[in-house]
């Protein structure tokens, strides 16, 4: 069975793998242009890309697949089914009906919870216990074709988007190959009705903490913005950005600093109190609370 592929970051780039291990053909790879990153601006290619030129396979990058010229290459690679992770373009139906057994995408949550762009961070955000794979027969819709494979993953209390992502990419990478090899055997179900839930896309206006939101409110969030857009509070005027914290049994004023001490800074939310304990100011690295502390020295009662 030929398989193409399309995808972009790290999360496909590790089904990518699965699926060349496997042994099957992939006859082209589908990713998104080259865009510039770092300090230079230099063009850097996607994590798909990266391991599609180690194997020597054929890529495409359209910038859109609305017209005709730029699903050619789709056309002519002659693929059974494609796979679907992470993409970052919309698939038109044209597209969709171009392989003969259609198109499979990995979503990385359970379906129909967490539809859209972070289902990863949102889970983590919402409190959810557990979250998982999803590999569903794509339709034009926004993740809601139906489904050919689930599996579930818990979240743990320590997980950040990093390690959650690394989880569910580890777990959707199996899944696929488990999917394409029975694929003849499996039938699709559709996505039930109720728990429907969107997971939008993440914004840098979301990262600025409010005191006045629980504790475990904003312990949830720490972890779910971790490495991405990161979480930001005011230290005597200064943007400081937090990465994780301990809710502790204390209480006072939302955003009033009550202790400080090398196991980190205790700020008082809307109910219970932070004990925050990784912090980077602007320009810095992230560092333990004694480290930042040494660097940049807080005054208790300071509201942030």
């Amino acid at each position: 069975m030929k398989v193409a592929f399309a995808g972009t970051p790290e999360f496909a780039a590790r089904a990518l793998e699965a699926i060349l291990r496997a042994g099957f053909e992939v006859p082209l790879v589908l990713t998104q242009p080259d865009r510039p990153s770092g300090r230079g601006m230099q063009l850097q290619a996607s994590a798909v890309k990266h391991v599609a030129l180690e194997h020597g396979l054929p890529v495409s990058q359209p910038v859109s697949l609305k017209a005709e010229v730029s699903r050619a290459p789709l056309i002519e690679a002659g693929a059974d089914v494609m796979v679907v992770a992470a993409y970052g373009l919309i698939l038109p139906q044209a597209v969709l009906d171009i392989p003969r057994l259609g198109c499979l995408n990995i979503h990385a949550s359970l379906l129909p919870r967490w539809r859209g762009a972070a289902p990863i961070q949102r889970a983590i955000e919402a409190g959810d216990a557990q979250t998982g794979i999803t590999i569903m027969q794509m339709d034009a819709g926004l993740d809601t074709g139906p489904m050919l494979m689930t599996r579930a993953v818990p979240i743990n209390p320590q997980d950040t988007a990093a390690s959650l992502h690394d989880t569910l990419a580890a777990a959707g990478a199996g899944l696929v190959v488990e999917a394409l090899g029975a694929l003849s055997k499996l039938t699709p179900q559709a996505q039930p009705a109720e728990g429907v839930t969107y997971a939008k896309k993440l914004s840098r206006e979301e990262s600025l903490i409010d005191w006045r939101e629980p504790a475990d409110t904003i312990e949830r969030r720490l972890r779910a913005f971790d490495p991405f857009p990161g979480c930001v509070a005011q230290f005597e005027s200064t943007p400081i950005k937090l990465w994780r914290g301990q809710c502790v049994a204390a209480s006072g004023t939302p955003g009033e600093v009550l202790a400080i001490s090398d196991e980190g800074v205790l700020v008082a939310c809307g109910q219970g109190a932070l004990l925050l304990t990784e912090l980077q100011k602007p320009g810095g690295k992230r560092l333990c609370a004694r480290d930042f502390l040494r660097g940049f020295p807080l005054k208790l009662g300071v509201t942030p």
